[in-house]
């Protein structure tokens, strides 16, 4: 699909003043503003408000399919190392993992969609903020996203180091694992630390804790579930001569499978009261925010397969992936309607630095990939009529 290049010049525009000016979820006011001036520019209809930030664009052209199209807008609380002009001036804030990228893909394809009209039916366009981590898909859902604006399917696109510029990855199944974030406390006695033995240590029984609840994914659970238990904040003690009354522990639980998630979150509970009791402490395990596991629906994945391999060459069109171990809040979208939730390749001449490192950066090559998708999937999706 040939693209005019002034609308390819524009998306570049946009995502790098997206880029040099990000914003943390739900603060997400300067992407929103663009967002609403350019939807309302190419005369969509444009709806605020959703999840404090959140913006819809909609899109009518006659009868036919509705469906909506979903790209995240905040960034990450980290300080970007990297030396382009476009970089942050927003200190200790980045785009670390492209949804500057992500907007500037379905701003064009709106741009374009409006202008040609190519389709029969509605397109919802949806802006979605605090994707990181803030839950900003499941409080647009509480908001009335499906309720407002029903629709037959969602998808949501994600560029992805690691695999070539341009490539389409998809799964009539689950791509992203669950997120579940936990706290263990444990309580103990406090005493002096030549004399543990007037005290209860919950140092002791943190450091045994921790390494035992690795041996769920490695011993109780098959080897062919999928589950990764991270315990990455341990906070306690003050004194260096004092064992503390209390040590906190945080991390975060991941799978693939609902039923080893459920299965998991037991045996953690199990292990946190009868690993700690017979040292006399006290514990507790709480779990806090969850997403989901980010599973497409079959008959939606099969759609963006067909529109991948009329658009690009076999070879780049990639079929039954394995999935990430990483989270994603469209989750919560798909848990409400049927869609489908994919990856676009990000590697040119030089492989992408990680999502949410430091030295990330979104690659410019891969705007006229995604938006020519966007444009191809609606087509696909809502054929005109004959």
């Amino acid at each position: 699909m040939m693209l005019p290049p002034a609308l390819i010049k524009r998306a570049i525009a946009w995502r790098h003043q997206l880029h040099a000016y990000p914003e943390l979820g739900y603060q997400e006011h300067h992407t929103a503003a663009l967002v609403v001036s350019e939807l309302r520019d190419c005369g969509l209809q444009v709806h605020t408000g959703l999840a404090g930030t959140g913006v819809i664009g909609t899109l009518e052209n006659g009868p036919g399919p509705v469906i909506g199209l979903r790209a995240d807008m905040d960034a990450l609380p980290v300080s970007e190392q990297g030396e382009n002009p476009w970089r942050s001036k927003n200190d200790g804030v980045m785009h670390a993992c492209g949804h500057d990228g992500h907007t500037a893909m379905l701003l064009a394809a709106a741009h374009y969609l409006s202008q040609q009209r190519n389709f029969s039916g509605t397109v919802h366009m949806i802006f979605q903020p605090a994707e990181e981590n803030l839950g900003g898909a499941r409080k647009m859902v509480n908001d009335g996203l499906f309720s407002r604006f029903p629709m037959d399917a969602i998808y949501g696109m994600h560029n992805w180091p690691g695999l070539p510029l341009g490539h389409i990855a998809i799964n009539p199944g689950a791509m992203m694992a669950s997120l579940d974030t936990f706290i263990i406390t444990l309580d103990g006695k406090s005493c002096h630390a030549a004399m543990p033995e007037n005290g209860a240590d919950p140092i002791v029984a943190a450091a045994q804790l921790i390494t035992a609840l690795q041996t769920i994914p490695s011993r109780r659970l098959s080897p062919l579930a999928s589950a990764v238990i991270s315990v990455t904040q341990i906070h306690g003690g003050e004194a260096i001569n004092v064992i503390p009354d209390r040590v906190t522990l945080r991390g975060t639980l991941r799978c693939l499978q609902d039923e080893v998630r459920q299965q998991v979150k037991t045996l953690m509970a199990s292990f946190v009261s009868s690993l700690t009791a017979p040292m006399n402490i006290t514990s507790s395990l709480t779990f806090a925010s969850d997403y989901p596991v980010t599973r497409n629906d079959a008959q939606a994945a099969s759609q963006v397969r067909a529109c991948a391999q009329a658009l690009l060459p076999a070879d780049q069109v990639h079929w039954d992936v394995n999935p990430s171990m990483a989270s994603e809040d469209f989750a919560c979208m798909l848990e409400q309607c049927p869609g489908a939730y994919f990856w676009i390749g990000a590697d040119g001449d030089t492989p992408s630095a990680a999502l949410h490192n430091a030295r990330y950066d979104f690659n410019d090559a891969v705007l006229p990939h995604g938006i020519a998708f966007w444009i191809a999937l609606v087509n696909h999706l809502c054929p005109p009529h004959q």
